[in-house]
């Protein structure tokens, strides 16, 4: 019955499901098969004897893991990058996408959405060069800095700064791209809703209040329990690019010292048991903000 129920559905929706398939093999070949290779993280593994003849440890690499001098500092710098970026970069696409919501010229709005868009397809390489470039001694902030009478900074030397910098290019080059989500949850709002708040005699700001908000916030609930489960992820391709010794106690991060601790070190073992500590967190994170916001209001991921 059940087989005869799977033909049946497979051949009604054939089409839809032939689309999907691209997405299920990706999935499938980066996402789900290379699980397998998590049992590393208790071997002391040798890529030459490979899974099988690799040497059992145990618990081992994960004791080191806790055990390692950097650990806090990774933790810190991991934790703060992320905090931050949810502080000033998760409200910014709501904000865009009630801004584009409210323009009223087509021609203009496509516009300005359109170039709001455009960073996100620059690629990371190019973004770190323009950040390099700029901030280097004789890039244009320090000439700017000169002209005004202020000596060279060496931004990229002084760990003081590189949060700031990481930040505002991400927020620069995601912003606009995340702002889509929301300006589909706006296009879903009834606009009933908003010609009988103008029946009522209720103004642009009082709208936005009652109407335009509490629309959006099923989808802001799911895409903040969404960012909660990277929480100890910091996206390190950008932090390669420009980081340096000089700068690692504030710019080192779990996802740079897997990189540079498993790739370029070889410890492999070490590294996959600090990369499922970083997903165990983010799961139970996920998993506790999703049943505390089912009791709240019913909005859940599953």
């Amino acid at each position: 019955m059940f087989l005869k129920k799977c033909r049946m559905e497979l051949h009604s929706n054939k089409w839809l499901y032939l689309m999907f398939l691209p997405v299920f093999i990706w999935f499938m070949v980066f996402c789900y098969l290379p699980m397998g290779w998590m049992i590393i993280a208790f071997q002391k593994f040798d890529i030459v004897k490979g899974i099988k003849d690799s040497t059992w440890v145990g618990w081992q690499n994960f004791e080191t893991v806790f055990k390692d001098p950097y650990f806090f500092r990774l933790l810190k710098n991991t934790l703060l990058m992320n905090v931050y970026g949810l502080i000033f970069g998760f409200p910014l696409p709501i904000i865009l996408a009630i801004a584009f919501n409210e323009i009223q010229r087509k021609r203009f709005k496509k516009v300005t959405q359109t170039i709001s868009y455009l960073p996100y397809f620059i690629s990371s390489v190019v973004v770190m060069s323009m950040v390099i470039n700029f901030l280097s001694p004789d890039g244009l902030v320090n000439m700017v800095l000169n002209k005004f009478g202020m000596d060279n900074i060496l931004f990229l030397q002084i760990p003081k700064y590189f949060r700031t910098i990481f930040i505002s290019t991400g927020i620069w080059q995601g912003t606009g791209f995340s702002a889509i989500v929301y300006m589909a949850a706006l296009a879903g709002i009834s606009s009933e809703q908003y010609e009988a708040a103008t029946v009522d005699g209720a103004g642009k700001f009082q709208k936005m209040l009652y109407i335009t908000l509490p629309g959006l916030v099923p989808t802001i609930v799911i895409m903040l329990l969404i960012s909660l489960g990277s929480i100890l992820n910091v996206g390190h391709e950008r932090i390669i690019l420009i980081y340096n010794p000089a700068i690692y106690e504030t710019a080192d991060v779990f996802n740079s010292y897997v990189y540079r601790e498993g790739i370029l070190n070889h410890r492999y073992g070490y590294t996959q048991a600090l990369t499922i500590f970083q997903n165990v967190v983010g799961f139970v994170l996920v998993y506790t903000a999703n049943k505390i916001t089912r009791k709240l209001d019913g909005t859940t991921l599953w």
